[in-house]
């Protein structure tokens, strides 16, 4: 039997997304490690998402967003905004709907979280150097647009 041969330009794209993963995973013990014991890092994100994109979203849309399935949205939702995180309210354009949005004090616990993480990242900049990270940004914002638009 023999095996397919898989072409450079794949091993290398393969060789990316590894790289990318184990980063993923690296940061991620990283970042819940500094975090305020009542944030997860789920709870995080979509405040980042609010944050970074602005205005008021679905809970659908952002189950979406984050591919993950609607019930597990409404929970993250829900424990954001029992802890003043996010509001929600009826959605003028669908009343059976609700729009969820980042609160003021949600806002303040995202820039705790970043000012948490700060130290980290110098540490890494200091190691690194800025340049790589300067160079990898677009790359990776193309790579992110592509594997968005290729999920719907």
């Amino acid at each position: 039997m023999t095996r397919p041969t898989t072409s450079p330009p794949t091993d290398l794209v393969f060789r990316v997304f590894n790289e990318i993963g184990i980063i993923s995973q690296l940061s991620t013990t990283a970042f819940e490690r500094v975090m305020p014991a009542t944030m997860t890092l789920a709870q995080f994100t979509v405040l980042n998402h609010f944050v970074r994109l602005g205005g008021r979203r679905r809970p659908s849309d952002l189950a979406r967003a984050f591919q993950v399935t609607k019930a597990t949205m409404t929970s993250t939702l829900q424990r954001l905004e029992a802890k003043s995180l996010v509001a929600s309210g009826a959605d003028a354009s669908d009343g059976r709907g609700r729009l969820v949005e980042i609160t003021a004090a949600g806002r303040a616990m995202h820039e705790d979280c970043i000012g948490r993480l700060r130290p980290l990242l110098e540490t890494i900049v200091s190691a690194v150097g800025e340049t790589p990270f300067a160079a990898a940004i677009e790359p990776l914002v193309r790579l992110r647009q592509e594997l968005d638009g290729m999920r719907d």
